[in-house]
């Protein structure tokens, strides 16, 4: 691997575009620290150590702390993946959407060009929500966190926030346009590495306090080892259908007679299930966060807080469900089966049409299956470590799917163009895959 980096200054083109993508993710943690005006940062702090486990806690990851400090980035990205998601969603629906997503790049450029309306929207009424919110805040003393209430601050905020949204939606378009690796991952990853730091400084303090033990410590860093191996290892897997297709003899030439597969991933749907679920199952904890005067709905918020077993057995069955949903959207069993009948491919053992699609489906709902336990058991992970060894951090769940599906991904393509160019990759073993 150290070979492969070193490879990396030989190509102009690559050291260009990695140099653009550091620029790029510099700009967005610089903007990350400078704070909306108008709000006591100090009380917004302490009221978000207070909120840990929330979804405002979930957000504030996203975000690299930017929404604990209410930067000008403090919305993040987020809302630029709920408007891309709703999109996706919308296109089984809505049959010019469909079609757009079937024209090709035009289409596709449509498609954009809706999801950014979206961001836009999204980001208006998060910002006025936040907004809001912020107003009926309070610190540990009492203290407010909005210096100055009232249509002013809500306004500027709405502002500052939607704008701030705008120009990471830019700088992700522009690290994927003239960088590597793709921009909105990207800037996702670079909030979540950002709080590695802090998480090392609360295991050290935490050391010295005589409350983490050098046992528990190593313990801790090699199962942490195993489970990025594990996951890396799940994320590469497939489940691979073998295809065959029949000579066809046009003029004076034969067509196909080929062997191929469909590759069927085991985590086809990515992070998109547990970002649902923590969505719907946090939504309550956090609205209590405003209403703290009432108490049944507190008692309600408690019950699905991280590691109440009512939260815990939700959060599994919106995954499994999420995971089911969102594989039948993206990937059709009839149409692979009636495109493989066209050009003349079968299943061996299988007859084609219907009773193909029948095969597929009935193979990709078991591989389902397994990802979805798997996505589970990765995202209840920091449940146990926060109790029951008492880890200052989250390590685990969406977060570390993103990082290391992210990574994987941009190290193909730096791969891919060293490659192209003559030059060994990072293994010299074979070809690093990614998720895709």
């Amino acid at each position: 691997m150290l070979t492969g980096f070193q490879n990396i200054g030989k190509i102009p083109e690559l050291k260009r575009r990695i140099g653009v993508t550091f620029l790029l993710l510099a700009v967005y943690r610089i903007g990350a620290h400078i704070p909306t005006p108008g709000v006591n940062n100090q009380a917004l702090a302490a009221f978000f150590k207070a909120a840990e486990g929330t979804l405002l806690g979930l957000f504030d990851m996203f975000s690299g702390g930017a929404l604990s400090q209410l930067s000008v980035f403090a919305l993040g990205i987020m809302p630029y993946i709920s408007a891309s998601i709703i999109l996706q969603l919308l296109t089984v629906v809505i049959p010019h959407l469909e079609r757009l997503s079937k024209e090709g790049e035009a289409g596709r450029r449509k498609i954009t060009q809706y999801t950014r309306y979206g961001t836009v929207v999204l980001s208006l009424i998060q910002g006025f929500g936040i907004s809001v919110g912020l107003e009926g805040m309070t610190g540990p003393g009492g203290e407010m966190v909005v210096l100055f209430p009232g249509w002013g601050f809500r306004i500027i905020t709405v502002i500052t926030l939607t704008a701030g949204t705008a120009f990471i939606m830019w700088l992700g378009e522009q690290i994927t346009e003239k960088g590597i690796g793709n921009g909105i991952s990207l800037i996702i990853f670079a909030g979540i590495v950002a709080g590695i730091p802090n998480a090392l400084e609360s295991t050290v303090r935490l050391f010295k306090a005589g409350e983490m033990s050098l046992f528990i410590i190593v313990f801790l860093t090699a199962m942490m080892v195993l489970v990025v191996a594990f996951i890396i290892y799940v994320e590469r897997g497939q489940r691979r259908i073998p295809v065959q297709y029949a000579k066809r003899v046009v003029g004076r030439r034969v067509y196909g007679g080929q062997n191929t597969h469909i590759p069927l991933k085991i985590n086809t749907s990515g992070v998109i299930p547990p970002i649902f679920a923590s969505s719907l199952i946090m939504f309550p904890a956090t609205v209590a966060n405003f209403f703290k005067d009432v108490p049944w709905l507190q008692s309600f918020a408690n019950a699905l807080s991280p590691g109440h077993w009512v939260y815990l057995l939700l959060y599994v069955g919106f995954i499994i469900f999420f995971c089911f949903f969102y594989t039948a959207i993206v990937f059709n069993p009839l149409d692979v089966a009636d495109n493989m009948k066209k050009y003349g491919g079968f299943i061996p053992g299988i007859r084609p049409g219907r009773p193909t699609a029948e095969y597929i489906e009935r193979v990709l709902e078991r591989v389902t299956l397994g990802g979805a336990i798997y996505v589970s058991a990765v995202c209840v992970l920091p449940t146990v470590l926060i109790q029951r060894f008492s880890v200052p951090f989250y390590f685990g769940g969406t977060a570390l799917l993103i990082v290391i599906g992210v990574a994987m991904d941009t190290l193909s393509q730096i791969e891919a163009h060293m490659l192209s160019r003559h030059y060994e990759g990072f293994l010299k073993g074979g070809r690093l895959r990614g998720r895709r």
